[in-house]
This record gives structure tokens, sequence and C-alpha cells, in this order.
């Protein structure tokens, strides 16, 4: 049997399950593509180079570094951090919050439709399983008994072609949501993980020496007064 007998057989159901496995579809590619290619970098090796840069108090040159690299995210997310250097540790720790709440949702985008997509499409197969029975039975109480066999067997072609649909969607949903998720997931953290330590970085280099006598008083202390 052809896919396109069997969408004709499942009915208007099979239609609707149809587009949500067109609209799957270009979620998983449209994601994939962003998350393995588009922000693919390797992110040790890009903050190793920052990190020289800025040690050597080289700020322009490692802003000039994440500038090449403005497709990526975490590029994105240094460079802001970075351009406050020159400013208190409080407005490099505010920049720091800013570009992770403008870069993380990059990474956001789209996914959790997956995980409502795939819902849907088992609804939707469910739908048309109960829409299939009911014209079996329709067809069993109602139908001339000459029509009973043809309209019996229609009543179960949708029931089964509309769930075997949905599920043929939602399958593959699922698995795409969750490897993208995972994907998702260490980019985000990679993200978290290195803009901490850049920050730490930058505020090491404002944070002077502590000097003996802001710790320790150089006068001895005071005798204790004697109790009479």
């Amino acid at each position: 049997m052809s896919a396109f007998q069997m969408l004709r057989d499942a009915g208007v159901v099979g239609s609707f399950i149809l587009l949500v496995g067109i609209g799957t579809l270009a979620i998983i590619l449209e994601r994939s593509q962003a998350y393995f290619i588009k922000f693919k970098m390797d992110e040790n090796e890009f903050f190793q180079k920052i990190k020289a840069l800025l040690l050597k108090g080289q700020y322009e040159e490692a802003i000039s570094v994440c500038k090449e690299n403005e497709t990526k995210p975490l590029a994105k997310s240094f460079r802001k951090i970075i351009e406050k250097a020159d400013q208190s540790d409080d407005a490099i720790f505010q920049a720091h919050d800013i570009a992770l709440s403008e870069n993380i949702p990059l990474y956001h985008q789209r996914l959790h439709y997956l995980s409502m997509l795939a819902n849907v499409a088992t609804l939707l197969g469910l739908l048309g399983t109960i829409h299939g029975l009911i014209l079996s039975f329709q067809a069993v109480a109602q139908a001339d008994p000459s029509m009973k066999q043809a309209l019996l067997a229609q009543g179960i072609s949708v029931s089964m072609y509309t769930t075997a649909l949905g599920l043929a969607v939602a399958i593959p949903a699922m698995i795409g949501y969750s490897l993208l998720m995972s994907k998702q997931t260490h980019l985000v953290d990679q993200m978290s993980e290195k803009s901490a330590k850049l920050v730490e970085i930058l505020t090491g280099v404002h944070t002077e020496g502590f000097q003996k006598e802001q710790v320790y008083s150089m006068q001895p202390p005071a005798a204790h007064m004697r109790t009479q």
C-alpha cells in the first residue's frame, strides 16, 4: 500500500498528523543545524585563547577574537563581559548576568515545541482511533447489510492508519527531542562554566594583594584591664 493511499484512508485526522510531522521535521533540522553547525566551536580552545590574551593585558585583541566568532553565543557572551573589563567588579558581574540572559535563550529556541508536537501526534492518533471505531459501530448498527462489510473495513482502516501515523510522528519527535536536549544542556553548561571562569580572571586582575597593615594591626594588643 502506498503512503498516499494510507494518508487518504486515514482521513482528515491523518492530514493533521501529517502537518504535525512536517513541523516536527522542520524543528529537528533547524535545531540540528544550529547546535552542530552554526554554534559549533571548541569551547576549551576558545577559552584558553581568550585567557592567554587577557593575562597579557591584550583586551582589544580578545574582543577581536570574539567578533570573529560573533555567530557563536559563547563568543557573544565573552565579548559583552570583556567590554566591561576596565570597570568595577560589580559592572563585570552585571555584564556576566546580562550576557547569559541574552545568549542562553538562543540555545532554547523552539526546542520545547518538539515535546509538544510529539504529544499532539499521539493524541491525534488516539482521536483517529476513536473516530474509526465510531464509523465501525455505525456501520454495524445502521448501514445496509450489503454495505456493512465495506463500511466496517473503512472504519477499521481509519482507526489503524491514524494510530500508526501518530506513532510514526511521535516516536522520532521524542528521540530527536532527547538527543537535541542533551546537546542543548551541554552547550548551556559550557557557557555558564566558561563565563564564570572569565569573570574570575577579570575580577582577579582587579584584586590587589592584601597588605599586612590592612589585615593585622601593627600595634600590640592592648593589655587587658586587671580586675580589682
